[in-house]
């Protein structure tokens, strides 16, 4: 039966109708507006530890639904908001892995717009099996009750450290020399700046102040001069643990999440690894630890809604579940789990960090 005009006109008046309630649907839903056509791209520089939050096809997808394409390049916490030669090229962006460097970009002269912590992870020691159990003998190591994971004298081991106690003192047989613990660069890397401050802090007694800095910078400096060569990034560091097994890196400094995210890119290999004859990875949580919070500092306008997207329901929950990251509050994203021993739901024991200020001298005096 044909169709009269006036059927036909009102079907097209349907249709066209329709169509306009789902474009004004996608233009008020931001994280559907990439779908109407429109790209924005964004240029900024990220710390290591999130390139493979950022390179994982869910997150871009995720992304791509705000109509958000990044040029996220990395580089060390410490330098992006110090280095003129990173400054210069106009990021639109910074994404560090610490709170205190959106106060040390403004002193370097960046126009922060805004900036807000959109993930977490706590400082943690990377260790082996072995060291574990023996640490747990000697009273260094102690399971959490609350938590079922294993937390660490990081006082104890760093007076052991200054001591220039043996491994062998500590009743690890394995291992050959002093006691020795490694981080990053704390004048380049994030997770060594924390680190350097967890320190100082430790040697005070206290959340270290100018006047404690006097008393026990020597301390914390000499720490660090017993740590030899440091790696400039996070990413190489636990590299260069996971690769070089008990015997060449048997304490390493890093984030919570670099395990948990290697573990769940490839879980045969995770498993291989549990099963297997030799010494297995094992995370420390020091007692007090502080939190590494990555805020993103929006120098452009423009960068508005990654702030909205990172901070998205989806993007929190991809941030946990496939990469270990906690969220702003140091929290897990909502019905998600967690690996117990290795990512406990909540951390006991979390120490604020110095000011800006003492921090900054106190990486004057790591530098020399």
């Amino acid at each position: 039966m044909a169709l009269s005009r006036r059927a036909f006109g009102l079907g097209l008046l349907a249709a066209a109708a329709a169509g306009t309630g789902g474009y004004l649907t996608l233009k008020d839903r931001p994280e559907f507006r990439g779908y109407l056509g429109s790209r924005t791209h964004l240029f900024g520089f990220i710390g290591g530890e999130k390139q493979a939050f950022l390179a994982d096809p869910d997150v871009a997808h995720a992304l791509g639904g705000y109509g958000l394409e990044l040029d996220a390049r990395v580089a060390g916490s410490v330098e992006m908001v110090r280095e003129s030669a990173l400054l210069t090229q106009k990021p639109q962006f910074l994404w560090p892995s610490s709170s205190i460097m959106v106060d040390l970009a403004r002193k370097s002269g960046v126009a922060v717009r805004n900036d807000q912590v959109v993930l977490n992870s706590p400082i943690v020691v990377y260790t082996w099996g072995p060291v574990v159990e023996a640490l747990k003998k000697s009273g260094l190591v102690t399971v959490s009750a609350k938590g079922g994971y294993n937390q660490l004298d990081l006082k104890a081991l760093l007076d052991a450290v200054l001591t220039g106690r043996n491994w062998s003192d500590l009743g690890i047989g394995e291992l050959y020399g002093r006691t020795r613990i490694v981080s990053t660069d704390p004048n380049r890397s994030n997770s060594g700046f924390m680190f350097a401050g967890l320190v100082l802090s430790l040697m005070s007694g206290d959340v270290a102040t100018q006047d404690l800095l006097a008393r026990h910078g020597e301390e914390a400096r000499a720490i660090f001069r017993s740590m030899g060569l440091k790696s400039s990034s996070s990413g190489k560091l636990f590299d260069q643990y996971i690769a070089g097994g008990l015997g060449a890196e048997p304490m390493v400094v890093g984030y919570e999440n670099q395990l948990v995210e290697w573990a769940l890119a490839d879980p045969a290999r995770w498993q291989r690894v549990q099963a297997g004859a030799g010494a297995k990875p094992e995370i420390l949580y020091p007692r007090p630890t502080v939190y590494s919070a990555h805020p993103l500092i929006v120098i452009d306008p423009t960068v508005d809604p990654l702030l909205d997207a990172l901070t998205s329901p989806k993007l929190q929950e991809l941030a946990w579940s496939k990469h270990g990251f906690r969220g702003p509050l140091g929290t897990v994203a909502a019905g998600s789990d967690t690996i117990a021993g290795v990512r406990p739901a909540e951390i006991e024991a979390v120490l604020p960090m110095p000011s800006a200020d003492v921090m900054l001298a106190l990486l004057s005096q790591l530098e020399v």
